[in-house]
């Protein structure tokens, strides 16, 4: 009935929408290049072909929420991936769940902890460092720095520290 071409095409889109499924939250264009190509589960071009085509037919929503664009998966596209999920191996199926487990803490992380810097003059750096839970900010403090260096180190060390640190500025605070 259909070629292995056409077979091999629907089994990307259906991939592509367990994978919006599995994440439960909204990707940006971004996030889901580098999640398919770190998996090579298709190819880049092919990958924009059927984020557009998905999202044509209604079955992923494309929208925009603080000045950044993400895809989410409609009912339209959940119901689609219900009825012909069984098309996909159960061997794909446990795979990806897997690494969507992974890549989710990890993105999940970063929506929490954020550092930013920018260049206010010459040696003259703001750092922003912020942490979040639950759309509540926990910690938003922002630092003036003399070096670009600083600005980096300290973005990187709050990004694999910002809990500890929170922490300790908190038992500094409130220490008699």
């Amino acid at each position: 009935m259909f070629d292995n071409n056409t077979q091999r095409l629907a089994e990307h889109k259906l991939i592509l929408l367990y994978i919006f499924d599995e994440f439960s939250m909204p990707l940006t264009n971004t996030q889901i290049t580098q999640f398919v190509m770190e998996k090579d589960y298709m190819n880049y071009f092919s990958l924009q072909q059927f984020l557009g085509e998905l999202t044509n037919t209604g079955m992923l929503e494309y929208s925009e929420s603080n000045n950044s664009f993400f895809y989410v998966i409609t009912e339209k596209g959940k119901r689609t991936l219900q009825y012909f999920e069984n098309r996909l191996s159960n061997e794909l199926i446990t795979t990806l769940e897997t690494s969507i487990e992974e890549k989710k803490k990890i993105l999940l992380k970063a929506r929490h902890i954020t550092a930013d810097y920018t260049k206010e003059k010459e040696n003259d750096y703001m750092v922003d460092l912020k942490v979040t839970e639950n759309n509540i900010t926990l910690i938003d403090l922002k630092l003036n720095v003399v070096s670009n260096k600083q600005a980096k180190q300290i973005c990187e060390k709050w990004k694999n520290e910002a809990q500890n640190i929170y922490g300790q500025i908190i038992n500094l605070l409130i220490q008699p």
